[in-house]
């Protein structure tokens, strides 16, 4: 299974330009031969991208942002491309084919009891295993025990029970791709090196210096000075964390130039995580239970994996974003370096390895095209902190140490807000989704004229606002199943029932109406004010 990395640049399967040009293969979504290939070399563009904004509506700030009062690593500011669909020459031409494909019969034939049955299997545990025995694969084995059971894998403060070190938080799903609503569940896990784990005073590995540590990374993440945490031994990490001036028990942690143990010697640095991090994500389908509930199942759409392999400061991320401003301005084409079974090199200090599902269910590594689809999400876009999504969104402080659970979380508005954050998507997306074509969602939250309906916003939770019924659940789940079986991720990995009908084949940034100013969003940040739950 290892080694389907890039053999060659051939970019006779390559979508070019009008979609009156693309070859006849291409449209009729022939797969090439050679898989391995370069099929879209602008894959790091995702298909939420062509979607037809049409002047109001506006998914793109979710992603693309300027803060222009604010320092952050992060200096992509790209929040011009709300809207704009500043795209090279490639990049006109949607290459993600499957959001046209018409899945209303095909889903309709399948059966429930039997898409029910194949996602409560788990690909994920024998696979791993496999891999960690082969002498064939050189790269990283992401796998926690029992992780296809969710939450069952980790204590109550998200700790996985099989020793591996792995932590499980409670984090709000970004809008919208990773609503359930849209096709898929997820969760996500942390671990830091084993430094961060072990204390100066005392013999062995202790859980008071892993969460103290833990806290105070989630705090530089944050930029607070103080965050609540579940009670800590303050012998066992030697160091009044409170501020109290005594060693007992804390429950606050308070801002500190270093981490604590043996990674006394790491700096605590505002929006950047220490080198050695590893993040763990699994995308789901969407499980139902007997009675409609909505939930993560066994099976896994995809396994991906993060680790920090380089750390940059801040004068080095600004150079790097800088580099990135004048390959777009030069027309360049994305390009990164493919490490194999190690994964992919992002350019910003982290490799990312992704696995997907293979005809019959099982995991394999991703190719190096399908992989592509990972790195636009995870290198160059304004909004990411530290190239990352889930970890800034996780619950602030104690509460938010566990796996995720959507219920009873409240829609808190992002910092710097003064509305719900999925209440200000809808609004300014005018759907559930970046395509607008969840009619689910639609008749659930807007009103008949296209407006939002906010007075059913108010006592909704997060599960009900972005949880499917079960029987959208369960077409969703087949419509992916399909693209499964046709193994054509070349062409996207969304579960869509229907020709996407708000979406661009191609773009003429000629013929694009601007965003509307009023439709902009300046300084939206992906992290959540907690307080106000």
């Amino acid at each position: 299974m290892a080694g389907l990395g890039l053999t060659g640049c051939d970019q006779t399967d390559t979508v070019r330009g009008p979609a009156d040009a693309v070859p006849a293969a291409v449209l009729e979504r022939k797969l090439p031969a050679d898989l391995t290939r370069i099929y879209n070399q602008e894959a790091p563009i995702p298909p939420q991208c062509y979607t037809r904004t049409e002047g109001q509506f506006n998914p793109c700030y979710t992603c693309h942002q300027t803060y222009p009062d604010r320092a952050r690593p992060n200096t992509m500011w790209d929040g011009y491309l709300q809207g704009s669909y500043d795209f090279s020459e490639l990049g006109e031409t949607n290459h993600w084919l499957n959001l046209f494909v018409d899945r209303r019969q095909a889903v309709a034939n399948m059966d429930d009891q039997a898409i029910l049955d194949y996602i409560d299997q788990d690909n994920y545990s024998g696979y791993m295993k496999t891999l960690a025995r082969s002498d064939q694969w050189n790269g990283p084995v992401p796998y926690i025990e029992n992780l296809a059971n969710g939450a069952a894998a980790f204590d109550g403060q998200g700790f996985a029970r099989d020793g591996s070190h792995w932590v499980a938080f409670n984090y709000k799903p970004l809008p919208s791709t990773f609503w359930p609503t849209n096709g898929s569940t997820d969760d996500v896990m942390v671990r830091l090196p084993e430094k961060f784990r072990t204390s100066t005073c005392r013999e062995g590995e202790s859980r008071d210096v892993y969460l103290a540590n833990l806290s105070l990374m989630e705090l530089a993440i944050k930029e607070l000075d103080r965050i609540d945490t579940p009670p800590l031994d303050e012998q066992a990490v030697c160091a009044d964390l409170d501020g109290d001036g005594q060693l007992n028990t804390a429950t606050t942690l308070l801002r500190r130039d270093h981490y604590l143990g043996n990674a006394m010697d790491v700096p605590v640095t505002d929006m950047l995580y220490p080198v050695g991090i590893e993040f763990l994500h699994t995308v789901r389908y969407v499980g139902v239970d007997e009675d409609g509930a909505i939930g993560v199942p066994k099976r896994m759409k995809e396994v991906r994996y993060m680790n920090k392999i380089r750390f940059y400061q801040s004068s080095h991320l600004k150079s790097l974003y800088g580099n990135e401003h004048q390959e777009k301005l030069e027309g360049n084409l994305p390009t990164y370096t493919d490490h194999g079974d190690r994964g992919m090199d992002n350019g910003f200090g982290w490799m990312v390895l992704g696995f997907i599902e293979d005809a019959k269910g099982g995991l394999r590594p991703q190719s190096n095209q399908e992989q592509r689809f990972c790195m636009g999400c995870h290198t160059t876009i304004g909004t990411t902190i530290d190239q990352t999504f889930a970890f800034p969104r996780k619950v602030t402080g104690a509460d938010g140490w566990g796996y995720i659970d959507l219920k009873g979380m409240p829609d808190v508005p992002a910092i710097h807000q003064d509305q719900g954050e999925i209440a200000q998507y809808l609004s300014l997306v005018g759907g559930g989704n970046e395509f607008r074509e969840n009619d689910e969602m639609r008749a659930r939250w807007f009103h008949d004229d296209g407006r939002l309906d906010r007075a059913r916003l108010e006592d909704a939770d997060v599960y009900d606002l972005i949880t499917p019924s079960r029987e959208r659940a369960l077409a969703l789940n087949k419509a992916y199943k399909l693209i499964v079986e046709e193994q054509s991720f070349l062409y996207g990995r969304d579960a869509t029932l229907k020709p996407a009908e708000n979406v661009f084949r191609h773009i003429d940034p000629e013929e694009i109406e601007p965003l509307k100013p009023e439709k902009r969003i300046d300084a939206y940040d992906i992290r959540l004010d907690w307080s106000q739950k």
